[in-house]
């Protein structure tokens, strides 16, 4: 068997065996030990327990004090699993339905290429994160003192993207994916019989208004060059059939890709919500919390990682529009350059977040070839 051959099948096994065990955010305890078992059985520096459960993995070659990383995300989604593959979560409620179980894997292969054939002059740090889908993971690893102890000046990540065929890369310059707002706001009347309104403040009528009002902010608040989606995903009330609910909860999420656009939303959001209370007599609390950041791809990087990568991959081409889905890869773009890549999962790929996606082990090695290629170009060593 080849080299290739050997690492394809180690990432296949690999990949299907954290598929089976998928963990939450931060709970990520038996994933995390694999990487660090496997990452030390290839030779590689390991320290765990980073930001709760992240691994970084550290490999060193030649002289030159240059260091860049290699990030994947290792969390698991509540999600119930309907593939109906072999290989399906044993964890009831649980499933990789975002294909970090291909990115650890695609890592973990990365890391044995480079280990095994080297071929670059530096340090390559391996960041294996978790707690990507909450948005906190990167953050955590920050905060735990990631950048002092395990210095980097580049970050690269990849995520498999649905659609596009498998060996085809997509990426661009500037703008990529988008930040993702949280809010909750919380009306309270006074509830009551539902024979009665008129002796009531209730709240589902003026909450199906603020519904309404809020999709206003975009139409007729914003810049029509500047990109925003305000969507209200849940409400809730205390009513029940009979009788009209004196509380009220409007949850939802709102995506953008500048700090200017989020102020607006947030600022229009808190008069619209103001005023509608104001007028029926109502009390009116806004909770605004700023989840992700915008992930903004540094443009000299992104070039030359789209050079490197062309030699291991099929197609690589401009990804259209940004996507308003978000990644906490960018926190770590706000301490140093970085970049973001999308590689193809297959034309016939579930959607990502789908009880029926199952990442494309077809696209293992390519992810692998992917990171080398990176790290070859940005750490090549010397004539």
């Amino acid at each position: 068997m080849s080299a290739a051959a050997d690492i394809n099948r180690r990432m296949v096994e690999w990949r299907r065996d954290l598929h089976r065990h998928p963990e939450f955010g931060f709970e990520e305890t038996r994933t995390a030990a694999f990487v660090a078992r496997t990452l030390r059985e290839l030779g590689v520096e390991v320290a765990e327990g980073i930001g709760g459960t992240g691994v970084v993995g550290t490999l060193k070659r030649g002289t030159s004090n240059r260091a860049i990383a290699l990030r994947a995300d290792m969390d698991a989604l509540r999600i119930t699993e309907k593939t109906g593959a072999e290989w399906a979560s044993r964890t009831e409620g649980l499933m990789h339905a975002c294909g970090h179980d291909g990115h650890t894997a695609m890592l973990l292969g990365a890391a044995q290429m480079l280990a095994t054939e080297g071929g670059f002059d530096g340090t390559v740090r391996f960041l294996f994160q978790p707690a990507e889908e909450w948005g906190r993971g990167a953050l955590a690893m920050l905060d735990d003192g990631l950048m002092e102890r395990f210095p980097f000046d580049e970050v690269y990540g990849l995520h498999n993207m649905p659609g596009v065929p498998v060996g085809h890369v997509r990426t661009r310059e500037g703008a990529v994916m988008s930040a993702e707002d949280i809010f909750e706001i919380t009306l309270t009347g006074q509830g009551g019989h539902a024979s009665q309104p008129h002796l009531l403040r209730e709240v589902m009528v003026p909450a199906c208004a603020l519904v309404q009002d809020l999709q206003t902010i975009v139409a007729r608040r914003l810049n029509p060059a500047d990109t925003a989606v305000v969507s209200v995903t849940e409400l809730l009330t205390d009513g029940t059939r009979n009788a009209l609910p004196g509380t009220a909860h409007i949850l939802g999420d709102v995506r953008s890709f500048s700090p200017r656009v989020s102020e607006t939303v947030e600022s229009e959001m808190r008069r619209i919500v103001a005023g509608r209370a104001a007028m029926l007599g109502l009390t009116a609390k806004v909770s605004y919390t700023r989840e992700f950041v915008p992930l903004i791809n540094d443009g000299d990087l992104t070039r030359a990682a789209a050079d490197a990568v062309r030699a291991v991959s099929k197609d690589v081409a401009e990804l259209g529009a940004p996507i308003t889905a978000s990644e906490d890869f960018a926190r770590f773009q706000d301490h140093v350059p970085g970049s973001f890549i999308f590689i193809g999962a297959g034309e016939g790929s579930a959607p990502l977040h789908s009880p029926a996606y199952d990442f494309n082990d077809d696209s293992l090695m390519h992810g692998a070839l992917v990171h080398s290629a990176i790290v070859r170009n940005r750490l090549a060593p010397k004539a």
